[in-house]
């Protein structure tokens, strides 16, 4: 190490304050070189020029020092974070993103390389669905009976409710915390009209 950098201090905020206080210095020796160039500029005096000489010295001086001062601070390695893999358990969609089957360049055709592989994870919300419970009538032609299967039962006689919305409703409340007013207005974005009353 030089003779400059083992005087310096070791406490950051000093330093600071001794590269500010430096640049405060340089900033003045330029507009004092500046001003003497602007008196000097239509007449010669040997007087003058020394001091601009020796200002531009100085000036050079404490350049070198604030330069020998700030010595690049290498950056501290940045811990790589690794992500978790996505769970096994969720179910995968493959989307396969094919290139034209020839050459864009020259027209030639291509042959398999390899595959890039990456996993996005989505969320779809929760759907409602009406499923239709359709029993239809046989008649027999000769004794004219008539032969249909009986309704599935449900969870509330003559409700329009299923057991899945039934329970899903039951968790939201009870487990999940959401009011039922809540729930009315989810569902009601879903163009599902269910009133607090009903729920």
């Amino acid at each position: 190490m030089t003779l400059v950098t083992d005087s310096l201090p070791n406490d950051l905020q000093a330093l600071k304050t001794l590269v500010s206080a430096q640049r405060a210095e340089i900033e003045r020796l330029k507009m004092m070189i500046a001003k003497l160039r602007r008196t000097q500029f239509g007449r010669s005096s040997e007087q003058l020029d020394a001091m601009i000489d020796q200002l531009q010295l100085s000036l050079e001086e404490l350049q070198v020092s604030q330069a020998e001062m700030t010595t690049p601070v290498e950056p501290a390695p940045r811990a790589v974070s690794r992500r978790k893999p996505l769970p096994e358990h969720l179910p995968r969609e493959t989307h396969v993103h094919q290139p034209e089957s020839q050459c864009t360049g020259c027209g030639g055709k291509l042959r398999y390389l390899g595959e890039d592989v990456s996993e996005v994870l989505e969320y779809v919300p929760a759907r409602f669905k009406v499923i239709r419970h359709v029993r239809p009538k046989w008649v027999c032609r000769c004794c004219e009976h008539i032969a249909q299967v009986p309704a599935p039962s449900r969870p509330i006689a003559r409700g329009l409710a299923g057991p899945g919305l039934l329970a899903h409703v039951l968790v939201s409340k009870f487990v999940d915390h959401l009011p039922l007013y809540r729930q009315s207005e989810i569902y009601a974005r879903e163009g599902v009209e269910l009133e607090r009353s009903t729920l």
